[in-house]
């Protein structure tokens, strides 16, 4: 049977969380990648409705967890961002979970950076971890490696980024303003955050930028330069626990919400504690944001 050059907005845009506008024909070398991304992890909460009438649709979660693993090495969740996405009112919710914020670890009971618990106990115990941290259920993940960041930004041809203060990083000057990266630029655009005065938060800014960016090429095809190898970025670079079937129905149900993406921003406080330096959040913030995550979440 003949094969379909397919890369839908779904596989390049819920692998950084994009909903994109396209949908195409899947053919069976594209459903074997997502088979291959495939991964489970242990909950005791019902999957959403995702499929019918607008009217009975829900809200849905997602947490991308982009991690920087080497061979026989599970490395730490450096980027932990939540996605709360209502196809009812057509908006998204984005906010980073700072990587060195204290917090109690789901499965080791006492308190350490989050961004450990991906180190500790892999995807299960980062998403034990931030559901608790969030108090709020979490429907679905998306871990990518981060050295395939790069190739999945060159797959689009590129990003287009705002870059609010000039500052060079890893050899590459980045001026203020407006520009196009490509997927080494980008990596290390978005990875940059001891000379930002910003700190995390700065680095967060920029990785969002990126991910919009990817969310807004992923809705043209035209934009897509490679689709012969784009498979093997996913399908050996990511894991998720959607399956086949639930990408197609979020790309087709909740793809207007790219439109209106609201973000916002954990603010915590730097606190040396045993020799260890954390981000702490107070109850008040912390609450802040869980009730903003559940108000998109209509709970």
């Amino acid at each position: 049977m003949k094969k379909f050059l397919i890369v839908t907005g779904v596989l390049i845009g819920l692998v950084l969380l994009g909903l994109g506008g396209y949908a195409y024909y899947l053919y069976d070398t594209a459903k074997d990648a997502v088979n291959d991304m495939h991964e489970k992890v242990e909950t005791d909460k019902p999957k959403p409705v995702i499929t019918g009438k607008k009217k009975d649709l829900k809200p849905i979660s997602i947490l991308l967890l982009g991690v920087d693993e080497r061979e026989g090495d599970r490395g730490r969740s450096d980027t932990m961002i939540v996605v709360a996405i209502d196809p009812k009112s057509e908006r998204m919710l984005m906010f980073n979970i700072p990587r060195d914020t204290r917090t109690e670890i789901i499965g080791k009971g006492y308190e350490d950076k989050i961004n450990h618990a991906y180190a500790f106990g892999g995807t299960q115990m980062a998403m034990d971890t931030a559901e608790h941290f969030l108090d709020t259920s979490l429907d679905y993940y998306v871990k990518v490696n981060m050295e395939s960041f790069r190739d999945i930004v060159n797959a689009v041809g590129g990003v287009e980024v705002d870059n609010p203060k000039a500052f060079d990083y890893q050899g590459y000057s980045f001026p203020a303003g407006k520009q196009e990266l490509n997927g080494t630029e980008a990596l290390a655009y978005s990875r940059m955050r001891y000379e930002d005065t910003k700190g995390d938060l700065g680095r967060n800014d920029r990785q969002r930028q990126i991910i919009t960016s990817i969310i807004n090429k992923g809705a043209n095809v035209s934009s897509i330069t490679k689709f012969d190898n784009i498979l093997d970025i996913l399908g050996e670079n990511v894991k998720t626990n959607m399956t086949f079937d639930e990408m197609k129905k979020i790309q087709k149900n909740y793809k207007g919400a790219r439109h209106q993406i609201n973000y916002t921003e954990f603010k915590s406080t730097g606190k040396m504690i045993e020799n260890t330096w954390y981000g702490i959040v107070d109850e008040s913030e912390q609450l802040r944001v869980q009730n903003l995550l559940k108000e998109h979440l209509n709970k």
